[in-house]
């Protein structure tokens, strides 16, 4: 841990105002004046407006950006800081938490994440690749988005679009409910895949840009994934029939679904992903509709990490 006086910036989820969370960013903030840091904290009623009072704050080049939230803030957090040499922190206080846990934060244990975040200040940050997201917005307008975990495109997004539209429950279990509402409508996927400009077209249930292991909670889809090798593992799933699904869904979470014959892994740099009605989702934020391109950024994002 270090003895100097820091320059820290804290920006705290807009959506953190009840839960298990509403008390971690706070926890946070004071815990780092109290060592003696200069600590700036951000708290938005929205993303938008945090999205902004975060752009003024990292001009100033503080000595971190710490994040305080699930992978929708890593996701901004990102965004704010790729690259500069502004190190990015992540005290995880979401549902999924996905990022920290392919970076070994620990998700489910607040005083052990801070302590975590303390003990990193003052170290060598670790360096590793983001993806670059090129797509069209709802607006129609020409967007590029950085993401540092997972982008998806298929059944899992279509599920995420059912959960965000769900208003209860709070938590993980709004997932599954929506997954096993999506799963009744399971249909086949026609896609159009470039890769490193190869053209594979399929029938498929879902297609993964993982830069990082995992979705949804601990859902392994690309789990021999690498942050810093300068690849993604991209998963292409074959149409499956329900039943098929139900049998391999249950791998997912160790990550064993990837030796199922109608399950590929494909390393390349970039990949555009085509199919008609479909939306991309990455670090579990919507992203736009397809067509996407996306591309590796290599050791574009500083970490805090012990």
């Amino acid at each position: 841990m270090t003895t100097k006086s820091l320059s820290l910036v804290v920006a705290i989820n807009p959506t953190a105002s009840f839960g298990k969370g509403r008390d971690v960013g706070p926890a946070v903030v004071q815990t780092l004046r109290a060592l003696g840091h200069e600590v700036t904290s951000l708290q938005e009623p929205d993303f938008d407006q945090l999205m902004e009072s975060g752009r003024r704050a990292v001009a100033a080049k503080p000595d971190a950006l710490i994040v305080v939230g699930g992978d929708g803030m890593v996701n901004l957090g990102t965004n704010l800081v790729v690259g500069t040499k502004v190190p990015l922190g992540i005290v995880p206080s979401g549902t999924g938490n996905d990022m920290a846990r392919g970076l070994g934060i620990p998700f489910d244990n607040t005083e052990a994440a801070i302590r975590a975040l303390i003990d990193s200040l003052g170290k060598p940050a670790r360096v590793i690749d983001v993806g670059l997201a090129s797509y069209l917005n709802d607006e129609g307008v020409a967007t590029r988005r950085y993401f540092a975990c997972v982008l998806s495109a298929g059944f899992d997004a279509i599920v995420n679009e059912r959960a965000n539209q769900m208003r209860r429950p709070r938590g993980a279990s709004r997932y599954l409910i929506a997954l096993g509402l999506e799963l009744a409508r399971l249909k086949p996927i026609n896609y159009r895949i470039e890769l490193d400009g190869e053209v594979l077209e399929t029938t498929g249930a879902l297609v993964s840009v993982g830069n990082n292991v995992s979705i949804g909670g601990g859902m392994k889809v690309t789990p021999d994934a690498i942050l810093d090798d300068g690849l993604f593992d991209v998963l292409v799933v074959q149409s499956l029939p329900r039943l098929s699904f139900l049998r391999i869904f249950p791998r997912v979470f160790k990550g064993t679904h990837v030796t199922d014959h109608r399950v590929t892994i494909h390393r390349v740099k970039r990949v555009s992903i085509h199919a008609d009605g479909l939306v991309a989702y990455a670090d579990g934020e919507r992203f736009g509709a397809l067509p996407i391109d996306v591309e590796v950024v290599p050791n574009a994002l500083r970490l805090l990490l012990t």
